[in-house]
Parts: structure tokens; C-alpha cells; sequence
């Protein structure tokens, strides 16, 4: 083979490490974006977070309030300063100079101080004799009371208050501590008690016997706490315990009548699957028991609590903050909406000054290296800003396209997909579907993420469409409505969804319902 050469002209798309990190940037959420930027801080000498608001004359802004969305879909709210970077001033272009002039080294403040206060450190504090520094204590060393009210007991803890009130031998308080430890968030014991005794005593058998019978005891004490039901090792006894609880301190009331609570007994030891689905009938024949009665069990069954140890556990709470704000502007035909990004969400970033007027000014070793550090900052303020800049431009076409949504509520949702946001702003979709992912909009009717705006279509029976979130909201409005005694069934739904002409099948009608996570029809009936 006779060897040459040729040229090739060909087109390839390079991701800069500049674009990988503004990609990455787009898809992160509010709380890991706030992660990603203090990750940034700690790494990158030149990025400095400020308290205030950069200043907005800087960059050629003024403080006038957000441009008003109304019928101009390219009018988009300009980012604020507080992401820009502050190092210059900026032209009449918009652009920033870099090269604009700095303090001047007379005008930095003296490390050696003015003279008005001792900056002698006091070295007693450093001596045998200073107490420990302590979190969440005051001056005095004792504990800060706002700790205390946010601290939440645990259900361990609470057991073990209990159990401090009752006399027990030195063994019999050892296994009930070893019971209450061993008890998961619900307040169930897993384990049987022959496999937490041999944990302790391993092959020796003699021992082994001792310690189950001690379990054994322990383990009725600790089914006679507060609250009731802690201890059961299944659902069934669990339930069980509550109703006996129920029996030894019953008020007298009607719906918890001697005969009613025998009744409840007895059918917490049938089978769950009769008790989930309401078999009235099966029961019946299981318990001996007339109509009346297994009803009113079944109804007392619901009210108790399948997780005793539900309200100890610390359940992490996040709230959703939103990203895009959107506020009604007017009355009636002429109220329109404001989109604007919430501030509360963006970091306000800048270059460090002092940093970047050190860097012009040194030209020695390692130059080169704080030059790419100083241009990672500048990159990195620079991204966040064109992330925001995204986020408000498809929020804006989405206000524009939903605006019935923001006006009559989610019965008016219409048809969206992601294309058409993607066409209208020359986008890709994968940047929308970026952009809508774990990004939140606060409206007048709720916060809601992105995504949920987006629906497809059902045909009607007009020729024209109809969004699968009105659909589903239809849906929601029938099943509230309904009789509690004769609910709705998932064909009566489509029947009544083809009156409203929305052609929808029993199944997607099925599909939507569980969504919404309501229960079938038969399970929604009324005891």
C-alpha cells in the first residue's frame, strides 16, 4: 500500500471545561447548588461571598423593579449584580473592565492598627485553668434553652424515663433496657427474644434459658408503657395491645362499648388481608359476629395507631424554597403576572479585590497558576449567572404559555411539552428538561416544580386537546365529591370525563388515579 498524505476538513463540538461546568451547574437543585458554591469558596482564594448586594451602578443597572411579563415573550429580567463579577466597572456596553484601576497600597489599612485598641492577646485563657469552650452553652456553662426546645426526645429515651419509675431487680432492669434499645423507629421488636438472649449468651445454654426468661418478663413490662402498642413484634399485636390499652381505661363512650371491643379483638387475629380489604362478609363468618359490629370494629381498627413510635421519630423537614417568583399585577382583563427570580436562592458572589490586584501586580513564581484560579472564579460567577438567566427565560415562556393556569387554577392547564419551549427559546430539550428539574415556582396557587406545568394531550371530543394535569385535577374534583357510601368507580370516572367530552379510558383513568395516590373504590367506601 503506497503511503501519502491528505488533509481532512471535519466539525467537532469540544466541551471546554468552561461549558462541562456550566452544564453541570444547570442541573443542580437550589440546595446543591448552595453545596457546589461553598465547596468553591473553600477551594478558590479569588471568590468571595458578600453579605450585601453588590452594588448595581456598576454594572449599568438601576433599582427599578422587574420588567412586568405582558405580551412581549423575548422581554426577560435582568440578572442582579449580586452574581456578576465586581473586580471593574462596567462600560457603556455592558462589558466588564478588568483593568480598572484599584486602591491604592497607601490607602489599605496598617497591619500594625491605628492605636485604639490593645491587640495584645490575653494568654490566661490559654492556661490549665480556663474551662472548656462548650457548644450550646451560655456564659454561665449552662445549656442554651432554644437547643433544648428543638432537641425532640426519642422514643428509647422516653421508654427509659418510664422504666426509671418502676422497681425492678438489677437483672430485670438490665433486660428491659436491652428490649427498649433493641426496638426500631416504629417501636416494633424485630427480633425474636431467643435470637437477642443468645446474641448475650452465646452457646451456653443454661444461660441462654435465663436470659429468655428475663426477656420474657422484661418484655411485658415494656408492652405495658406509654404509648400503647410499643413492644409488638407484628401489626397484629400491635393492635391488639392498643384495643386491651383501650379496654382497661375506656371512658364509657359508645363507639367503645364492651362488645365492640371484644369484636376488635377478634379480628385483629384474622387474617390482614380481610382487614385491608374490608371483607365485611368473610369476617362475619370468621368471628361469629353480626354486620353491625364487624363494622364497627373495623372502624375502631382505623383509628388506632399502626406505628406507635411514629411521633418520636426526628423527621427531617425540607422545605421547598422556590427559585421563580411569579405575582399577579392588577385586576381582572388587565392583571397580568411578574416573573422574577428569588433572590433569596442566589449567591452573591465577587472577586476578590485585594487578590486580584495583588495577582496584576506580581509577576514571580507561580503566576500562572493564580492566573487560572482567578479565571476559574470569573468562569464560575459567570455560569451561575447564565444558569439563573435560564431558569428566568423558561419560566417566562412557561407563565406565557400556562397563563389560564395562573388565572383559573389547574382545571386550565393546557397541553405543553418540552419541544415547544425548546423551540421557542432555541434551545435544546435536554437544556429544558435540565432547567425544570428541581427548580420550583412560587405562584399564587402554590409552589410547584418546573416539570409540572409540562403535560400531554387527550383528544375531545371538539377536535381539540386537553392536559393530562386537568385531566388528573378532574379526576381529584369527582372522587372529593362523591358519595362516601357509594364511591366512584374507575368506569363511572371515563363515563364522566366523556360527558365533559375528554376521551378517557377506564385505564388511563385507573393510571391518573393512582398518581393522585387515591385509594380504589372499594377501599374508599365508608364503614
Amino acid at each position: 500500500m503506497k503511503q501519502g498524505l491528505s488533509l481532512r476538513v471535519s466539525q467537532h463540538l469540544a466541551l471546554t471545561p468552561q461549558l462541562q461546568q456550566s452544564i453541570r451547574l444547570l442541573q443542580l437543585s437550589t440546595l446543591e447548588l448552595s453545596q457546589e458554591v461553598e465547596q468553591m469558596l473553600d477551594e478558590n482564594p479569588f471568590l468571595e461571598l458578600t453579605a450585601d448586594e453588590a452594588v448595581r451602578e456598576e454594572f449599568g443597572l438601576s433599582h427599578a423593579d422587574v420588567p412586568v411579563r405582558d405580551d412581549e415573550p423575548g422581554e426577560a429580567e435582568s440578572v442582579p449584580a449580586s452574581v456578576k463579577d465586581t473586580v471593574g466597572t462596567a462600560t457603556e456596553s455592558g462589558a466588564v473592565d478588568t483593568e480598572a484601576p484599584t486602591a491604592a497600597a497607601d490607602d489599605l489599612p496598617d497591619w500594625e492598627g491605628d492605636g485604639q485598641s490593645d491587640l495584645s492577646p490575653d494568654d490566661s485563657e490559654w492556661g490549665s485553668d480556663a474551662p472548656p469552650s462548650r457548644a450550646k452553652q451560655g456564659e454561665d456553662g449552662e445549656v442554651d434553652a432554644t437547643e433544648l426546645a428543638r432537641s425532640q426526645e426519642t422514643l428509647q429515651q422516653h421508654l427509659h424515663r418510664q422504666a426509671l419509675a418502676l422497681r425492678l431487680s438489677a437483672e430485670d432492669a438490665a433486660a428491659l433496657g436491652f428490649l427498649i434499645e433493641s426496638l426500631n423507629d416504629d417501636g416494633y421488636l424485630e427480633e425474636p427474644l431467643t435470637e437477642l438472649a443468645r446474641t448475650l449468651a452465646g452457646d451456653d445454654e443454661e444461660q441462654l434459658d435465663e436470659l429468655v426468661h428475663h426477656f420474657t418478663v422484661a418484655l411485658r413490662l415494656l408492652q405495658s408503657l406509654e404509648p400503647a402498642g410499643v413492644g409488638a413484634r407484628d401489626l397484629r399485636e400491635c393492635l391488639t395491645l392498643q384495643v386491651r390499652e383501650l379496654q382497661a381505661g375506656r371512658d364509657g363512650g359508645d363507639e367503645l362499648r364492651p362488645e365492640i371491643l371484644e369484636v376488635a379483638i377478634k379480628l385483629c387475629a384474622q387474617p390482614l388481608e380481610l382487614l385491608a380489604r374490608r371483607d365485611v362478609k368473610r369476617l362475619q363468618q370468621l368471628c361469629g359476629e353480626n354486620d353491625e359490629r364487624i363494622r364497627a370494629g373495623l372502624g375502631l381498627l382505623t383509628r388506632l395507631e399502626p406505628k406507635p413510635g411514629r411521633r418520636f421519630v426526628d423527621v427531617e423537614r425540607n422545605i421547598i424554597v422556590p427559585d421563580v417568583l411569579v405575582t399577579k399585577v392588577g385586576r381582572g382583563t388587565q392583571a397580568r403576572f411578574r416573573v422574577q427570580l428569588n433572590t433569596e436562592v442566589m449567591p452573591r458572589l465577587k472577586v476578590h479585590d485585594i487578590y486580584a490586584s495583588a495577582l496584576r501586580s506580581h509577576k514571580g513564581e507561580g503566576h500562572a497558576a493564580l492566573q487560572q484560579r482567578l479565571q476559574e472564579a470569573r468562569w464560575f460567577i459567570k455560569n451561575i449567572q447564565q444558569r439563573f438567566d435560564t431558569i428566568l427565560r423558561v419560566s417566562n415562556a412557561i407563565v406565557e404559555r400556562q397563563k389560564n393556569f395562573f388565572v383559573h387554577g389547574e382545571l386550565a392547564m393546557r397541553p405543553l411539552v418540552l419541544r415547544e419551549i425548546a423551540d421557542e427559546l432555541g434551545l435544546h430539550e435536554s437544556t429544558i428538561s435540565r432547567v425544570t428539574t428541581a427548580k420550583y415556582m412560587g405562584t399564587p396557587f402554590g409552589t410547584f416544580e418546573l416539570k409540572y406545568f409540562f403535560g400531554s394531550a387527550l383528544g375531545t371530543e371538539t377536535g381539540g386537546n386537553a392536559s393530562s394535569t386537568a385531566v388528573r385535577a378532574l379526576i381529584k374534583q369527582f372522587v372529593s365529591s362523591e358519595s362516601a357510601k357509594k364511591p366512584l368507580s374507575d368506569n363511572q370516572i371515563s363515563e364522566m370525563l366523556k360527558e365533559q367530552g375528554i376521551e378517557c379510558a377506564r385505564r388511563t383513568v385507573a393510571k391518573y388515579r393512582e398518581a393522585l395516590r387515591i385509594a380504589p373504590a372499594n377501599l374508599r367506601k365508608a364503614l
